[in-house]
């Protein structure tokens, strides 16, 4: 046990932690801008699994990477329009229709797998690209600046997200729409046109969570191998209180923990297994019960929209 406090164990932690925020950031920023505009998307989950089969079939079939991602993203876009279709156009209950697209993603891309890559292989996926002066400094640089680009692009994702919702027309737009509809709509701003961007630009955003996984994190693709992560995405959402800076702080609370419980197993402490496993998912519910900031939830949000609506 005195062994598990040491300093390479701590920089381990840390830079577990870092990386397996990556497909969390990706995710829920991507929810938080559909949130931000009203819809709740709760397929997440089966989406980023089939962006995981899928970036992961292009790449190992074509020997491509960044095909694979990209393919991902594509097929991430597509599951969001067909949310979008069914939770905006058809204006079916939002939280249902995210569980049906997270079942459609699980058993898709289940079946897939059985008729095409039938057993577990791994690739050599995205690698780590440390960066010049900044890689050197002692601890530091290992920790921050040792990572893969997926790993470095979904941190940079945070600030930028910040800036788009909060300094530009477009972001303005998207929490107008949020907050009040019907005074968007008498502003000539189309509805139904944001949210079918900011759904589909999750679900890009969630595909490429999946691969992140599959090309940078694991290198291989299972059945069911987000076991869970594209619910705690969107729960991160409500305990970043629909803030890309609260979401990055509640990616690295869960990732640090979880890379901890890891640790744990490593270092061979005498715990039962699945308690360990329960502790970032037990630690996400106590969070969610004492910090969900509900002050600033969109006020439209899982609420469908109809034009001459009071």
């Amino acid at each position: 046990m005195s062994d598990l406090f040491t300093l390479s164990v701590l920089m381990g932690i840390i830079v577990s932690g870092i990386r397996l925020a990556t497909p969390y950031l990706f995710a829920a920023i991507g929810e938080t801008f559909a949130q931000t505009s009203g819809v709740l998307n709760l397929g997440v989950e089966g989406i980023m699994l089939m962006g995981a089969f899928s970036g992961f079939y292009i790449a190992s079939t074509t020997g491509s990477l960044w095909l694979g991602l990209l393919t991902a993203a594509v097929v991430g876009i597509l599951m969001g329009l067909l949310m979008a279709l069914v939770s905006v156009t058809l204006q079916a209950e939002q939280g249902i229709s995210g569980i049906g697209l997270s079942l459609f993603g699980l058993g898709l891309s289940s079946l897939l797998f059985e008729k095409t890559i039938v057993s577990v292989v791994a690739i050599s996926g995205f690698q780590p690209i440390r960066i010049p002066i900044l890689g050197n400094i002692p601890y530091i640089g290992d920790a921050l600046f040792d990572h893969s680009i997926l790993v470095y692009a979904a941190f940079l994702l945070v600030p930028l997200s910040i800036y788009v919702l909060n300094h530009t027309p477009i972001g303005l737009k998207i929490r107008a729409v949020g907050q009040n509809p019907q005074a968007a709509d008498s502003l000539g701003i189309s509805v139904a046109k944001i949210r079918y961007l900011t759904v589909s630009f999750g679900g890009m955003m969630a595909g490429i969570a999946g691969a992140s996984l599959s090309l940078a994190l694991i290198d291989l693709f299972q059945e069911n191998m987000t076991n869970g992560m594209g619910y705690i995405a969107v729960a991160l959402v409500y305990f970043g209180g629909w803030n890309p800076l609260g979401v990055l702080g509640g990616s690295l609370l869960f990732s640090f923990v979880n890379a901890f419980q890891l640790w744990l197993q490593v270092k061979g402490v005498q715990i039962p297994s699945n308690i360990a496993l329960m502790m970032p998912y037990v630690l996400t519910i106590v969070a969610l019960a004492f910090a969900a900031n509900r002050a600033r939830q969109p006020t439209a949000l899982d609420k469908p929209f109809e034009r001459g609506e009071s």
